[in-house]
């Protein structure tokens, strides 16, 4: 059965399961996504079958999975080569193809193809559905001012500088993560066998044990005899923290966001983010404000968001961008005079390149310091779990050798 893709530009796909008859009178079943049953049946002919019957199916069967940001720097790395040496652009995307994950080349074919049927590169990024509206904006300025490798280039530059810091931020997340998990591991474990095992010796011998260590012994002996029931729990509680995922990181990301170590990664995130299309979409010679419209879609902090929104409203109804940036206090000083030196020499471009590429470098610092004091915080934490356990069996023992002593 084959499993194919057809995403056109005037819709939404859906996904059918078809049946078709080849010329040689076999029968041939597959799954694939257009925007109609005629649609499909166009596509179909057009690969010499006929098509018998076809059901549409849910949208989460035959779906594909996104393209990746590394595939996405790739494209746009490959494109800008290729074409600032003068290769077709349908050529250019034949050998692009062949550069990405086996996953994402349909996708790569499907522009090479939509492309060779007369349609812009700026209408098939959109109709493949795989980018998002910052490359088909500057893709789209591209087009009108003939410079598609020039903005293929920055927009390489851009996914790479998202890749970095995404990858900063996993290894933010991944490293208390694996810490907290070892250490509950652990906790877990000598709660279950050692905290109970040395309880029950002691008491054999008429101990008397302090009430933590009865609280935790009992625990621990109902959690061993439930096993069956706390496996379920865990697995139920990982189903519904798979199923709302995304509330919960929603959830994360506002509290991320009032931390005071995090707060400033987050925003330092952002502001990156924030420049990064800002020097892609000036260089594509679009225009202050509708850059700005499309920037304010990429940010997710709402105080950087607000105020970016209010500037660009400002500046639609005639105000000057030197004045209004002083209002945007979720910038650095040092930022505002910086884009308003920028913007009276008239070269906003080159300061949005250098201000995305600071604060790169600031997300950098900014990590680094959080890990070398999430550190401390961790070993705090490791003894609270570990070390309280511990401690509830230990200060029997104690007891009992000072009174033998006695």
């Amino acid at each position: 059965m084959a499993i194919e893709s057809r995403r056109g530009a005037g819709g939404l796909a859906t996904t059918f399961a078809y049946m078709a008859v080849t010329a040689s009178g076999s029968r041939r079943f597959g799954i694939r996504r257009a925007r109609d049953r005629r649609d499909l049946a166009a596509h179909l002919r057009s690969r010499r079958l006929v098509p018998i019957r076809a059901w549409s199916l849910p949208s989460w069967v035959g779906g594909e999975s996104d393209l990746s940001l590394k595939d996405q720097a790739e494209i746009h790395f490959q494109l800008a080569q290729l074409l600032s040496r003068g290769v077709p652009l349908v050529e250019a995307l034949d050998v692009t193809a062949s550069s990405v994950t086996t996953a994402s080349r349909p996708r790569v074919e499907r522009l090479r193809d939509l492309v060779a049927s007369g349609s812009s590169f700026s209408e098939a990024c959109r109709s493949v559905g795989s980018f998002d509206e910052v490359t088909v904006a500057v893709y789209r300025a591209a087009e009108r001012t003939g410079e598609l490798a020039g903005a293929a280039r920055q927009l390489a530059t851009s996914a790479r500088r998202q890749l970095a810091i995404s990858g900063k931020a996993v290894t933010l997340l991944i490293y208390p993560a694996i810490v907290m998990t070892i250490s509950l591991a652990v906790s877990v474990f000598m709660l279950m066998v050692i905290v109970p095992r040395i309880a029950s010796s002691l008491a054999s011998n008429n101990s008397q044990l302090p009430g933590v260590t009865v609280f935790l012994w009992r625990t621990g002996d109902l959690m061993r005899e439930n096993m069956g029931w706390l496996a379920m729990g865990v697995l139920a509680a990982a189903a519904l923290a798979t199923a709302c995922r995304r509330s919960l990181a929603a959830a994360a990301l506002r509290l991320m966001r009032r931390l005071p170590m995090v707060k400033g990664v987050v925003l330092a995130q952002e502001s990156t983010r924030f420049f990064t299309v800002m020097a892609a979409m000036s260089r594509s010679g679009v225009t202050l404000a509708d850059s700005l419209g499309v920037a304010v879609g990429a940010l997710g902090h709402p105080t950087l968001k607000g105020q970016i929104t209010r500037l660009r409203t400002r500046l639609i109804e005639g105000g000057v961008l030197r004045n209004l940036i002083q209002d945007v206090d979720a910038f650095p000083v040092a930022t505002r005079r910086l884009m308003i030196a920028a913007e009276r020499s008239g070269d906003l471009q080159s300061a949005f390149d250098t201000l995305a590429q600071d604060m790169a470098e600031e997300v950098e610092r900014r990590s680094t310091r959080l890990l070398a004091a999430l550190d401390p915080i961790l070993i705090v934490f490791m003894f609270l779990m570990i070390g309280s356990l511990l401690m509830s069996v230990m200060i029997p023992l104690m007891n009992m050798t000072a009174s033998a002593v006695a």
